[in-house]
């Protein structure tokens, strides 16, 4: 019996409308996660950005690297609205404010 439509709803919201074929890996450890961070010089909110994720990635043991859309023309265009903008693993996970917990939470932590 295939499952009800409540049953199929729920597990939409729980996981997303991905096949699980093509979902991020979240078995993986914080410490074999990379947290990326996209953003520009003289930008505020990525100093605040910046603070918060060397926190996080420090006590976890995730990999941390910077990027400047000012010295890349295709990030630039698909994050100039967004900086500060936070990947994990190169897939966007947050942007303008990084919440500790939720990035905590994003690196399987």
């Amino acid at each position: 019996m295939p499952p009800s439509l409540t049953t199929r709803i729920r597990r939409v919201a729980h996981n997303g409308p991905v096949s699980p074929l093509l979902r991020r890996d979240t078995k993986k450890k914080p410490a074999e996660r990379t947290v990326t961070l996209v953003g520009k010089p003289g930008c505020h909110l990525c100093d605040e950005a910046r603070e918060v994720i060397l926190k996080v990635t420090g006590e976890l043991g995730a990999a941390f690297e910077e990027k400047d859309i000012t010295q890349d023309e295709e990030l630039y265009r698909t994050y100039w609205e967004q900086i500060p903008v936070t990947l994990i693993d190169g897939e966007q996970h947050d942007f303008w404010r990084v919440d500790e917990r939720r990035l905590r939470a994003g690196l399987g932590a």
